[in-house]
């Protein structure tokens, strides 16, 4: 890699909650899609982790924004930004000329036009010489190690923080798929409205995300229950500080409604399906992926719902980064990515 080499070659994956990237087929950078911009100049201040722990908790003078909103780039400015400064953390500074590269980048598969072109975009401001993209549930099927070129049909649901897509996939290609904005972003939104409505109490977004990853479940009977997680926060009425105890079953009433609509969504992406590729699905089951698989009791709620064995990713956080990085070494032999 040393003083000649000026193509860099990295895989992203840019998600609504946090962007990961590639880099040799290892996975060098994994932060939280926020970047904190200073109001009067619109410097960067910090991106990703460091941004996070300053969301919420700013001054007049410092902005936190999160870029992309549902899977879609929200705010160009901020998601070039970000971007360019996580290219910076691979590491490439102490050569004598900016590296040229080449990237693919993970989209959402009900992507439109429009929405590709910002993508695209940024991705070129940031440095990028050559671009493609791959969608989203073709890069976690690959990351899970499905053959996704045979002749056989695999679903993948991946639940992301903007955006679930469900796509069945044979033959190299997506043969129908369902994109829905509803992900893991609108389940700590529910739990935010819940807090509020039920307990009386305000929480801001990270208490109500340390919530879901804590107590959120998907089912009202665990086998092996978690404890309940203490949260302290201001009365809505009185401003008076608060401690409730929230429990599992509390908040898989409260999620209950949209986990409903992703089973919708699921199913009515089975009811597109030929049949021939809908055997080979019953037979091989569905795979999960995203952050969002990682709910405790999905997979069972799923399974007894649609009457098709669920199996979770063994890494879902990273099968999409994973899939991209894998796409980015064959970019001659995959046909799928989008140029």
């Amino acid at each position: 890699m040393g003083f000649f080499s000026f193509t860099q070659e990295i895989a992203i994956d840019l998600g609504t909650a946090n962007t990961i990237i590639v880099y040799n087929g290892k996975i060098v950078v994994d932060e939280p899609s926020v970047v904190a911009l200073d109001r009067r100049t619109d410097k960067l201040l910090a991106i990703g982790e460091k941004a996070r722990q300053m969301h919420g908790k700013t001054h007049e003078n410092i902005k936190t924004i999160r870029p992309l909103r549902d899977g879609v780039i929200a705010d160009f400015y901020a998601a070039e930004q970000m971007i360019r400064g996580m290219i910076k953390m691979i590491g490439s500074r102490s050569r004598l000329f900016a590296p040229s590269l080449r990237i693919v980048i993970c989209i959402p598969s009900g992507s439109t036009e429009v929405e590709l072109r910002a993508v695209r975009d940024s991705a070129e401001h940031a440095g990028g010489r050559d671009v493609y993209m791959i969608y989203e549930p073709m890069a976690a099927a690959i990351g899970i190690g499905l053959d996704v070129e045979a002749p056989e049909g695999n679903m993948i649901v991946d639940i992301g923080g903007g955006t679930t897509e469900i796509a069945i996939i044979s033959l190299g290609g997506i043969v129908s798929n369902k994109s829905i904005r509803i992900a893991g972003d609108d389940l700590t939104a529910d739990i935010v409205e819940y807090m509020g409505r039920q307990h009386n109490m305000r929480v801001g977004e990270r208490t109500a995300e340390l919530i879901k990853i804590n107590v959120g479940s998907a089912l009202v009977n665990l086998p092996d229950p978690p404890e309940d997680y203490i949260i302290y926060g201001p009365n809505r009425m009185t401003a008076l500080p608060m401690e409730v105890p929230v429990s599992y079953q509390e908040v898989a009433h409260c999620l209950d409604k949209s986990i409903s609509k992703i089973e919708t969504a699921v199913l009515s992406a089975l009811e597109q399906t030929p049949p021939e590729l809908y055997a080979d699905i019953v037979r091989n089951g569905i795979y999960l992926a995203g952050g969002g698989a990682l709910l405790k009791g999905l997979d069972k709620r799923l399974s007894d719902k649609i009457n098709i064995p669920f199996h979770i990713a063994e890494d879902p956080l990273h099968a999409v980064a994973k899939g991209t990085g894998i796409a980015l070494k064959n970019i001659g032999k995959f046909n799928f990515l989008i140029r």
